[in-house]
């Protein structure tokens, strides 16, 4: 496949070779163990486009209808139950149902679950999240990642009074109009219609400290802020070089703009709090989602009281703020009692940590010896992703590097294991371990990957 089709957050229907009888076999198999779903998936077609609400979750030749899901599993309407990776979008570090966090969403319930006033719930839930962000000394609440990363870039134009914002190369920080730019390769295609802020919006290569600083260089008199993923997640699952995003920081602060990290999907999955403490960053703002939600809709915009006071419109003119935050459900008592109740949980037990840490490792070094020199497996802690190496690619420090790989094949992989061995993957994406998964869980992952390595070796060959 030309890399120029590569779609990280889009979903791709890959074409099956003409003389493929295995994936033909898988695709047979996928059908007789799905009928319910494929009948569903048919009515729903005709309510929604392409037949899903988030473009990610279509995977060809129609995606399976869950049922219910509990601890490492979610099961399907015809009562196949699959070992989930995928788990919830990342943000279950704790498995399906966790109890920690049901039994106080139950005893919430009875009371209210949405009542649109203040409420006692987000107070108590934001003193946790004070205590383990150093930079969360204000806090807005809202229901979604992207409405995070689109009221941090407001705020970061807002208290500079400058317009242009930096973002990575493969970063992806939601469908907000303000960062929707250079998400799939080769980068410098419109990823939409309908965008009107392109012109403001500029990328820099990832992990390219050299590169990046000519960029910002040339825009630096009206630069907002810089916004970065500390893993990317979206655009290959590869860690940033603490070196690249320390030498990031210290241009964009010499420079009067804002630094901005995007841990919607690392705050809280490496330890109990974010990322960049261990890195030893010093940002403006960070961004939260995922995990500390509960498994309930939110996105947290976390600020410097200095920079957040924007937002203050009681205290601020017409002329002189922003309105940052805002919704009917941010902040819903549910949603607060979910992430009190997770975030609570974590910060009692943090050994989940190191379990999930450990076998992360242990999933990343079983695959990679499973595929012998044929892929790289990229990730961090609990997070992972097999790449299928091509074209000469060695080391996997980019997004350009991740679809330089043979995507086609890591979905071809997924998908195999869907239809043949009971592991979800949403074909094409990183996995995430919980707690709720074992060894034997990654040992039944290893042993699947093997399987399909032999079968793919007198076909593919080794990239040594």
């Amino acid at each position: 496949m030309n890399p120029k089709g590569v779609v990280f957050c889009d979903p791709i229907i890959w074409a099956m070779p003409p003389n493929d009888e295995r994936l033909s076999s898988s695709i047979d198999i996928y059908r007789k163990k799905t009928p319910r779903s494929a009948k569903i998936f048919e009515r729903s077609k005709k309510y929604h486009v392409n037949g899903v609400s988030h473009n990610i979750r279509f995977f060809s030749p129609y995606p399976f209808v869950t049922r219910s899901a509990k601890g490492r599993s979610i099961t399907d309407v015809d009562g196949n139950k699959y070992t989930d990776y995928w788990m919830g979008h990342w943000s279950l570090i704790l498995g399906h149902a966790a109890p920690p966090v049901a039994a106080l969403v139950r005893k919430q319930l009875p009371s209210c679950w949405m009542h649109g006033t203040a409420n006692e719930m987000t107070v108590t839930f934001s003193e946790v999240i004070q205590k383990a962000v150093p930079v969360a000394e204000k806090i807005r609440y809202v229901s979604t990642g992207t409405e995070a990363t689109m009221y941090a870039v407001r705020t970061a134009r807002a208290h500079t009074g400058r317009k242009v914002i930096a973002k990575v190369d493969g970063g992806w920080h939601g469908y907000t109009t303000d960062l929707l730019k250079s998400v799939n390769w080769p980068f410098e295609k419109p990823e939409s219609l309908g965008l009107t802020d392109d012109a403001h919006i500029v990328s820099i290569p990832y992990n390219d400290l050299e590169g990046s600083l000519k960029v910002l260089q040339e825009v630096k008199g009206d630069l907002a802020g810089v916004i970065i993923e500390p893993v990317l997640g979206g655009g290959g699952c590869i860690p940033a070089r603490k070196d690249y995003l320390s030498g990031i920081e210290e241009f964009v602060h010499r420079n009067g703009s804002l630094f901005l990290l995007d841990e919607i999907v690392t705050g809280f999955r490496f330890s109990f709090g974010c990322l960049y403490t261990s890195m030893g960053l010093e940002p403006d703002i960070v961004t939260l989602g995922k995990i500390v939600g509960g498994g309930f809709p939110i996105g947290v915009i976390c600020g410097r009281d200095e920079i957040m006071r924007i937002s203050d419109t009681s205290m601020r003119s017409k002329s002189d703020r922003a309105y940052i935050g805002g919704g009917t459900f941010s902040a819903n008592p549910v949603t607060m009692t979910a992430g009190r109740a997770m975030l609570q949980h974590l910060r009692k037990n943090r050994g989940v940590y190191n379990k999930i840490g450990r076998l992360g490792d242990m999933a990343r070094r079983g695959l990679e010896k499973a595929f012998g020199g044929r892929v790289a497996v990229t990730g961090k802690g609990s997070l992972f992703l097999t790449h299928f190496l091509r074209d000469g690619v060695e080391d996997i420090a980019n997004a350009a590097d991740a679809a330089r790989c043979d995507t086609e094949m890591l979905r071809r992989y997924h998908f195999e294991m869907i239809a043949r061995d009971g592991i979800f993957f949403l074909p094409g994406k990183l996995g995430a371990v919980s707690s709720a998964h074992g060894e034997a869980d990654i040992k039944a992952l290893i042993g699947a990957s093997e399987r399909f390595s032999s079968l793919i070796e007198q076909q593919v060959p080794a990239n040594v």
